[in-house]
């Protein structure tokens, strides 16, 4: 009879239904709707195009370093970076741009000895904390698109890979603008608050990650030898909407963006077998993507 009852149940059709997996970071991202993303102002975009047709697009960090950020457009608009070369490429870690000579004089209005500019009051930020541990800080977080760090009082852009500093000598002397370096290794967290840092690449870093590694000390090219030259940075702002790159990002406040960092600190995708559990500062930047050029 016992028998005669198991084989009659086990021949019942299955009822439950198996759960659907949770969405990738990336279908989130994908799904996210037009009221978790904002566009990125057009006077905060650089655009630098360097030889070959390469271009390279910045977004400018002006809640974080409005002194610096203020320089860095007055020398693009004084065409100060036209025809400047980069001058140092250090395998994983970074790629660096200025005037080789140091003898390049500043155009008119440029604050030469800013402020250090390497953190700022919290307060006023809209900073969203992510509850994941940090070797570097008390927290790390988002705050107006920007991936953030913060020991409860101050707020500072951590060294994230793609993010764009100020080359200085040393202290007091903390940078003009007119020297600037992207991050293209792991990111190099160390430098926090020790350097002002200004801006994150959203396009083109392909171009700076794939140029020949200077010989020299710490990177630098040989001197005499050809280096890749910057022909023209412009500021978004400035030129016409057919040729104007656009971009948009996504919000911190946005019940997506929340879904998406914990999406990529509990990886649940079909690849992954033990989640981490934690996502670090650095693996958690903002999601960007480009918009139709307006004609």
């Amino acid at each position: 009879m016992k028998q005669l009852f198991r084989s009659a149940f086990l021949s019942l059709p299955l009822l439950a239904v198996a759960a659907s997996p949770p969405p990738s970071a990336g279908e989130i991202v994908a799904r996210a709707p037009a009221s978790a993303w904002a566009e990125l102002a057009a006077g905060d975009l650089l655009v630098i195009d360097l030889d070959g047709d390469q271009r390279i697009v910045i977004a400018l960090a002006t809640a974080f370093a409005p002194i610096h950020v203020a320089n860095i457009k007055a020398l693009v608009r004084a065409g100060w970076f036209d025809g400047i070369t980069i001058n140092r490429v250090q395998d994983n870690y970074v790629t660096q741009w200025g005037d080789a000579t140091e003898k390049k004089p500043l155009p008119p209005g440029i604050v030469a000895s800013p402020p250090a500019e390497y953190e700022r009051p919290l307060a006023g930020l809209g900073f969203r904390a992510m509850p994941y541990r940090d070797a570097y800080t008390a927290k790390t977080g988002h705050a107006g698109g920007w991936p953030a760090a913060s020991d409860g009082e101050l707020a500072w852009l951590p060294h994230c890979y793609g993010m764009i500093g100020v080359g200085r000598n040393m202290p007091p002397d903390t940078g003009s603008g007119a020297e600037l370096y992207a991050v293209i290794g792991h990111g190099p967290r160390h430098l926090d608050r020790n350097i002002a840092l200004v801006g994150r690449v959203l396009a083109g870093m392909e171009a700076l990650t794939a140029l020949p590694r200077g010989s020299e000390t710490m990177g630098f090219y040989k001197e005499g030898i050809a280096r890749p030259t910057i022909r023209k940075a412009r500021l978004a702002a400035d030129m016409s909407n057919g040729e104007r790159p656009a971009f948009e990002i996504m919000q911190s406040e946005a019940p997506d963006f929340t879904r998406w960092v914990e999406a990529r600190a509990n990886r649940k995708d079909a690849f992954f077998i033990r989640p981490a559990g934690a996502v670090d500062i650095c693996n958690a930047l903002p999601p960007v993507r480009p918009l139709p050029s307006r004609r």
